[in-house]
């Protein structure tokens, strides 16, 4: 990873299985996620592979999602499902507190 970068921002997750993940560095001051996004940081492990962690944006937190310690070179297809079904999981529920809100505005709650 560059010098001054805290991770990398997951923007999309490929449907494939061998597809890829497309990411943009976060500046080490970036502040904290916004719901529902990831970031990822890799460092490299001893004696081979990478020590790869994942975070997820929270309403009022960050929160570590999963780690891959001692991960190969091909580290990216390893965390592509996790970060599939979180982002995935994460949509579906933004959807459904819209839908929510959208509902008790109409019934004037």
């Amino acid at each position: 990873m560059p010098d001054g970068v805290r991770g990398a921002l997951v923007r999309r997750v490929s449907t494939r299985h061998d597809g890829p993940l497309d990411v943009t560095w976060l500046a080490a001051g970036t502040p904290r996620l916004p719901l529902g996004r990831v970031r990822l940081h890799w460092e490299p492990a001893s004696p081979t592979g990478w020590d790869v962690t994942a975070h997820l944006g929270l309403a009022t937190a960050e929160v570590h999602l999963a780690s891959w310690p001692a991960a190969p070179d091909d580290w990216p297809r390893l965390v592509r499902p996790t970060l599939y079904e979180v982002t995935g999981l994460c949509a579906a529920l933004t959807f459904a507190t819209d839908a929510l809100d959208l509902s008790n505005r109409l019934a004037g709650v």
